[in-house]
Formats: structure tokens, sequence, C-alpha cells
């Protein structure tokens, strides 16, 4: 078994700070800036939680709405750091967090394939090798000239992930992207992920669909309002947090 570590998430808290009060437009909040009059409260998404992922493996971020799921998914990939603690992530990420992040709506969707390859690192070229790829498996030959903003959640959802996964990435992320593509698209890229983990891919993946989690990932952890509760083999975590509803 290859015991590479691809991810290394080390007494990590994450911390945001809310505004105690409301403030309606920006000149207001720029006098209360200036002056020193605006108070926050800390409030910890991600509280000293540690886990580390290595090479080929497929862990299970589950837990209720808030629980910091997603923003640990985003500091993984480098979108927000960490107020406490460390993350090392050993390897080239394809981050799905986001529905439509680095598209442009107003583009269509044949512009907006090479400028997401271009944000990927991709070349033109690149690109062009494996547009007919990426369109086939998105699903929306008939509308690679309109533009995104037109385009329905699923569509979306299709084009993403399909850049993404174009090529194996060392380490796939993915956020609820799923949730919103029907049974056929999901079917079609549980089958693309398992390939990819087959080939060696690791993946952190985020669903509220517990049964989705067992059957993708052997290792899960459960998440409660930054906490996390329990940390192990998928079946077993996702089994006691049913249990305990």
């Amino acid at each position: 078994m290859n015991t590479r570590v691809m991810i290394d998430v080390d007494h990590v808290t994450i911390r945001f700070n809310k505004s105690t009060e409301k403030i309606d437009n920006l000149k207001e909040y720029a006098i209360k800036l200036m002056k020193r009059e605006l108070m926050f409260q800390e409030f910890l998404a991600v509280k000293d939680v540690s886990f580390q992922v290595k090479k080929g493996e497929a862990w299970g971020l589950i837990g209720k709405n808030g629980s910091g799921k997603s923003t640990l998914l985003k500091a993984v990939s480098g979108i927000m750091k960490p107020y406490m603690g460390s993350i090392a992530v050993n390897g080239s990420v394809a981050p799905l967090i986001e529905l439509g992040a680095g598209f442009d709506g107003n583009m269509t969707a044949r512009e907006n394939i090479y400028l997401n390859g271009c944000v990927l690192g991709h070349t033109e070229k690149y690109m062009a090798d494996h547009f007919d790829e990426i369109v086939d498996f998105a699903e929306i030959g008939d509308f690679l000239d309109s533009p995104i903003k037109n385009f329905s959640s699923g569509m979306t959802a299709r084009l993403g992930f399909a850049i993404a996964t174009m090529v194996r990435p060392e380490i796939l992320i993915v956020d609820e992207i799923l949730a919103v593509g029907d049974f056929k698209f999901r079917e079609k890229c549980q089958e693309r992920m398992n390939r990819m983990l087959s080939g060696g891919t690791t993946l952190l993946f985020v669903s509220h669909n517990i049964e989705e989690v067992k059957k993708l990932c052997d290792h899960a952890i459960w998440l409660e309002k930054g906490n996390a509760v329990m940390t192990g083999n998928a079946q077993d975590v996702c089994d006691e947090y049913l249990a305990r509803g």
C-alpha cells in the first residue's frame, strides 16, 4: 500500500470575524472603520482538526450544514489560510468547490472551456486536443455558443466536472457539486471518479448523501460545529453518524 501522505491537516483552526452590528452602506462602514468603532465577534468555523490523507485514499467529509466541511475544503484548496495549525498538500489539485467558479457568465461555453483550462494551467493547444472529450462528457454539444449564464445549474456542474477531470489530477476535491446533477450524471461522475481512484488519484468528497460517501470513500471524518467527532473507516463513521441522527 502506498504510504505517501498527500494531505496533512495538522491541528487546524479557521476563524472568521462576524460584525456585531448591522451596517447598511459602505459609507457608514468606512466611517466606523476609520474611527475604529467596528465591533466583531470571533467565530471558529473549524476547531483543532487533524487528519492525514494518503495517496489513492478517498475521504468523505460528513456533517450537518454549518459544520465546517466546505470551509475546511477551501483551506485545503488554498483558498483560505488557517488561523492556527498547518495544511500541507503534496500534489496537483483539481478543486470542484463552488458551482461556476472559474466561469464567466457572459462568455459562451466554448470560450469558457478554454478560459477554465487556462485557469487550471493548461495550454490552448492542450484544451483544443481535449475539447471534444469535454463536450461529450458534459453533454452540451447543442449549447456550445450559448452564454454560461443561461445554463441550468446541472449543465454548469457537468461542464465544470468534465474540465476538472479531463486529466487525472493527483488530488480531486469535490464539494456537493454533484448534488445538482440528475441520477444519470451522478452515476457517470462516480464511475469516472472510481477510475481515477483506481489510477492513484486521491479524493476529498463532501456530500449530504451518506450512501454516496459509503460507496465512494474508504475513510471519513465527521464534523460537528467545527469539531471532529469521529475519524476512521467510512462505513463505521457513516453508520455512527446516522445512528446518532
